[in-house]
């Protein structure tokens, strides 16, 4: 990020180098706040907005792939989609097969955070992380998806993670970042027929010992909570589903309906 990248909402120190609230190291003494404006501490208000980021070329990421560009493509094993929840949603689990990997893409939920104005901790539904981007109707989209399934003689294993669990004292279960890739290796295996699983209402999860906890510093239960699958909270989600999908209206794939009916089936609901 030395080079070619773009910062947006972020507080410029006198130096040209940028500033994000609540960073390591004392705050800057002065510096041009994220409305372009002049700042300094006695102002009494962030000289950063609490949606401040950067992009950068993925050219210039140390671990992109050397075939990240080559146009005979490379095999895909595996879609990964991700939900910022505090419940509901287990720290990863794997869809029982291509259609209800879609369903678990199309309810894809996070709760609101400072990226995303309104009201914080409100689920948001955005499938496949594509509502922003999508140029055309969603049931639609859900629909390809589908279609593509069905031109795939083996199709990658879908899967859902879910980072931002939290206990009772509001914070994180999971100590995220690096660690991630405990999860990420259980999904390989998965995606080359191994792994240990257990069956749930929602997916396949971890079965105890199916991740790789060596070296972590998390207790038993912690992991067990991480991994729940809670009936009652579930039994609200799919009442939310229901109303996502609602907006969808006469668009929204058959497939789509029989599997949110066959969630709650499996519920007891």
């Amino acid at each position: 990020i030395k080079r070619n990248s773009i910062f947006t909402n972020v507080l410029m120190r006198p130096d040209n180098t940028v500033w994000w609230e609540g960073m390591d190291g004392p705050v800057p003494e002065s510096g041009i706040d994220w409305k372009g404006e002049p700042w300094t501490p006695a102002k009494g208000e962030p000289g950063a907005n609490p949606n401040s980021r950067f992009t950068a070329p993925v050219s210039q990421c140390p671990c992109v792939s050397p075939k990240f560009e080559d146009p005979q493509g490379v095999p895909i094993s595996a879609i990964l989609f991700g939900g910022r929840r505090t419940r509901v949603a287990p720290l990863i689990y794997q869809s029982f097969d291509w259609q209800h990997g879609v369903f678990v893409g199309s309810q894809m939920a996070s709760e609101r955070t400072a990226a995303q104005y309104g009201k914080q901790g409100e689920v948001r539904r955005d499938p496949m992380a594509m509502l922003p981007f999508a140029g055309y109707n969603m049931g639609d989209y859900l629909g390809h998806w589908l279609n593509m399934g069905r031109r795939i003689s083996d199709p990658p294993k879908i899967f859902h993670v879910n980072w931002f669990r939290t206990g009772p004292d509001g914070k994180f279960l999971w100590p995220g970042f690096g660690e991630n890739l405990r999860a990420l290796l259980w999904a390989i295996e998965r995606s080359k027929g191994g792994g240990e699983a257990i069956e749930t209402p929602v997916g396949y999860v971890p079965a105890s010992g199916g991740l790789d906890t060596t070296g972590l510093d998390l207790p038993p239960e912690i992991l067990e909570e991480l991994l729940e699958i809670d009936r009652e909270d579930w039994a609200a989600e799919v009442e939310l589903q229901k109303a996502h999908f609602e907006r969808l209206g006469a668009r929204l794939p058959r497939e789509i309906g029989e599997e949110h009916q066959a969630l709650a089936k499996r519920l007891g609901l």
